[in-house]
């Protein structure tokens, strides 16, 4: 990963951002569930709504995560139109 990459928690994106997810912070047990839900490094998110919890689409799924989750993963936010 380069260190230009700025990154921010998933629960700080803006909602209908879209980003790629780069790291995911946590022990290994939690970040494994995450990639099991579809939240793996390098996948695309788009945040649709929330604060307290986020609600984001991810693999074509809508998933609710709440904020420590949400805070756990970074990502690099895309510019509109790129994927």
């Amino acid at each position: 990963m380069s260190s230009h990459l700025q990154l921010q928690p998933l629960c700080q994106l803006t909602v209908g951002t879209t980003a790629r997810i780069c790291v995911i912070k946590g022990d290994e047990g939690f970040a494994q569930r995450l990639r099991e839900m579809g939240f793996g490094e390098a996948a695309l998110v788009t945040k649709l709504s929330g604060r307290t919890t986020s609600l984001c689409q991810v693999n074509g799924t809508r998933i609710a995560l709440n904020h420590d989750a949400a805070m756990a993963i970074l990502v690099e936010a895309l510019p509109a139109g790129a994927r």
